[in-house]
Order: structure tokens, then sequence, then C-alpha cells
């Protein structure tokens, strides 16, 4: 795992850039958890948006990279760039970072990003994804949110959704639509 600091300017400047972005104590990767941003008064929601929007497409796929090397606010952060501007590129590489990586909070980006690029692969993924962990919610809202996309029923495959994992296709359906405005 890297870490920011002098021996890595690359990360260190992308973390300041795009996971500590903000003003005060809430830092852009605590909006980005859980969706904290999605319960803000509309004008400042849409304000986030657009900003997150804006950085998705100025971040450069190295700045990516480290972000996903990095621990778990920074991978957060860059799943969540990588999904509002559908960098298909990473797929495989959020893929194994679901399958392979620590489960942290860094997977609720990768399943938001995924839900996000929004094709039969992503479904897989997540499909894969949940046969180890069927009880994430995130994963499980990605993938519904994939099945109702796609025309699919991969999510039967895991068995009943909790009220969790369905308040999570709730919000990831409006997030998607609210990028979609932003993007």
């Amino acid at each position: 795992m890297r870490l920011p600091g002098r021996s890595d300017p690359v990360l260190k400047k992308a973390v300041r850039r795009y996971v500590l972005a903000g003003r005060g104590p809430v830092r852009r990767y605590l909006e980005l958890l859980h969706a904290n941003f999605m319960i803000k008064p509309d004008g400042k929601r849409a304000k986030f948006i657009q900003s997150l929007a804006k950085d998705a497409r100025r971040i450069t796929d190295t700045e990516l990279d480290a972000l996903l090397d990095s621990e778990w606010r920074a991978g957060l952060t860059g799943a969540w760039l990588i999904g509002f501007d559908r960098r298909a590129q990473f797929r495989v590489r959020l893929g194994d970072l679901l399958l392979h990586g620590n489960p942290t909070y860094a997977t609720q980006g990768y399943c938001f990003a995924l839900a996000r690029l929004g094709q039969p692969a992503d479904a897989a993924l997540l499909l894969s994804y949940l046969t180890v962990r069927d009880d994430d919610p995130w994963g499980i809202g990605a993938l519904l949110h994939l099945d109702a996309q796609l025309g699919t029923h991969h999510a039967a495959q895991v068995g009943t959704p909790s009220e969790d994992g369905l308040a999570v296709l709730a919000r990831i359906g409006r997030i998607c639509h609210e990028a979609d405005k932003a993007t």
C-alpha cells in the first residue's frame, strides 16, 4: 500500500487535490463515505456533484492508479472519480480490488463505479464479489441497479436483498441520475 509522503509526490498531490478537497473538517472522502453528500440540501449537493464531476474529468489515470494503490480514503475517492467519468479501463482493477483487496469502506466506491460503468462485465464482477461477501449492501445495491439497467436478474443468484441493500439501490440510482446531469 502506498502512503502519501515526500517519497511519492504523485500520490501526495492527488490526495491533497482530490481526497482532501473541501473546507473545514468535512473533506471530500467523508462526503463520499456512505454517499453522505446525498443528504445535503439541493444547492449544496449540486455544487458538490459538479465539483466531483469536474475533478473526475481532470484527474489523470496515473493519479487514479496512485489513489487505488493507497489506503481506503484514497481508494474510495479514486473509485468515485472513476465512476463519475466512466473510465472503463479501470473495470478489471476495480474487480480485483473487490475480490482480492481488504474489505474496507473503499468497496463502497468500487461498487458504485461498477454500477456507473453499467455493462454486463460489471455485473459479472459484482456477482463474483457477492459470492464471497453476500452481506455487502453496496454490492447488492449496485448489482440490483445493473439488473434494472440491463434487464437481467443476476441478484437473484445471491438471495433476497436486505433493507440496506434496497436502500443502497435507491441511492445509487439517484446518484447515477445526478452524475448523468453533471457530466
